[in-house]
This record gives structure tokens, sequence and C-alpha cells, in this order.
């Protein structure tokens, strides 16, 4: 997989460029990952309801056609987006989506900290009271019934470090995850992140592990590449 650093990249030009790189591909072109980093901006999923902006001030809104509600991409996060033809890599949209979250829960052990999986709710989560700790999560996923509704997630004593949103279109996805690193959290305050109203946002830093941005992208995009090629 070829891996592009955007380095600080605006936000829609780049949501722009991955629409293109999509649209374009034919079964030949090779997958890429590009990563990089945004300033300030929310960004609003398909399914996004606009009193989720709690209030959005200065900071720009943009529609997108990723899945699920509203977050926000600003300085000091990670942000990776897999170009993958899931067609030629052989799998289906939600073991897709398992293994990015695997790419950030092994990412978060390299630097000594475990992320978890809620159930209902992608992304990946952290302890308050013990990031280091693997006890598992009374919260996290488990078999259920056939035909059983998914149980409403709980993010009691957890804070989220990682957001996913994708598309899929032919086959072919983008859009991504994004990993806080060292960032103001500020502006988390300012929606109801991912459409839960009061769930805490957390970064490495405010767990006190002291990691560069260059440092966690490098770990992240290794991770990724190693999961999501066949």
């Amino acid at each position: 997989m070829d891996v592009r650093w955007l380095g600080r990249a605006a936000y829609r030009p780049t949501y722009e460029a991955m629409q293109a790189f999509t649209a374009a591909r034919t079964p030949d072109t090779p997958d890429q990952l590009w990563v990089c980093e945004h300033p300030p901006v929310f960004t609003q999923g398909l399914a996004g309801h606009e009193d989720h902006l709690l209030a959005p001030g200065d900071i720009e809104v943009v529609a997108t056609n990723r899945g699920g509600q509203v977050t926000y991409h600003g300085p000091g996060q990670v942000v990776a987006y897999p170009l993958i033809d899931l067609q030629r890599a052989g799998y289906f949209v939600k073991e897709y989506v398992y293994r990015i979250e695997e790419a950030v829960i092994r990412t978060l052990d390299h630097f000594g900290v475990t992320g978890h999986r809620v159930a209902g709710a992608p992304g990946i989560y952290v302890r308050l009271d013990d990031p280091r700790g693997h006890a598992r999560l009374p919260q996290a996923p488990a078999r259920r019934e056939p035909g059983s509704p998914p149980p409403a997630p709980d993010f009691a004593g957890l804070g989220k470090i990682a957001a996913l949103g994708i598309k899929v279109s032919r086959h072919c996805t983008y859009h991504g995850v994004a990993l806080n690193v060292a960032m103001d959290l500020q502006p988390f305050h300012r929606i109801n992140p991912c459409g839960y109203a009061g769930l805490q946002t957390v970064d490495l830093s405010t767990i006190d592990v002291p990691v560069t941005w260059d440092d966690a992208a490098t770990v992240l995009s290794q991770k990724l590449g190693a999961l999501l090629t066949p």
C-alpha cells in the first residue's frame, strides 16, 4: 500500500481529492493510505442532525457523505484515509471496520495504552481511571441472539480517543479514522461527539502519554498497512 503524507491539509480539498481518486480508479489502481492533520473543522455525516452542532461558532462545518454524525478534526490529531478496493482485498465492510479499529488498538498498545470497543458505538475508547489496564469492559461487544436489537451504547467511565467514519463506493473505501494525540479538546464541547450528548473525548496527552504527532502517525500507518493489505 502506498502511503502519502499530506502534512497539514485543509479538509474540504482533501475530501474532494478522495472522491476524485475513488471515482477515477480502475481495478488495477494501487490502494493508498493518506495520512494528514487538518486545521479546525467540524464534519457532518450523512445521518447527521443539526441539533448535535451545539455551538460551532467560527469553526467551519462541512457536510460529507461518510456515515455517522458530527465530529471534530484539528491540529494534534492523526487522520488516516485508507483508499482500499475491498473486492480485490477480499473482505467485506464489517471486517474492514474491525481491521481499522484493530489497527488503532494495536497503535495504542504500542504506546502502553489499552483501547476498547464499545457495543453499538464504532470507534475506540479508553478507561479514564485506568488507561493502561487490560480488564475487559462490561460494555464490550458480545454475542447476541439472532434478530435481537443492539444494546444502547454505555460510555460510563470511558473517553473516546479515536473516531471512525467511512464511505464505500463501487467496493472502494474513503474517509477513515482519526486518532487524538495532543489536541485542544475544547471544540468537542461545542458538539455532541458522534451524536452522543455528554460523550467525553480524550487524547493521548490527556491520559499522560507523551507522544508526538509524527510518532503516532508512523505507528498508525504501519498498523493500518499491515492489517488492511491482503
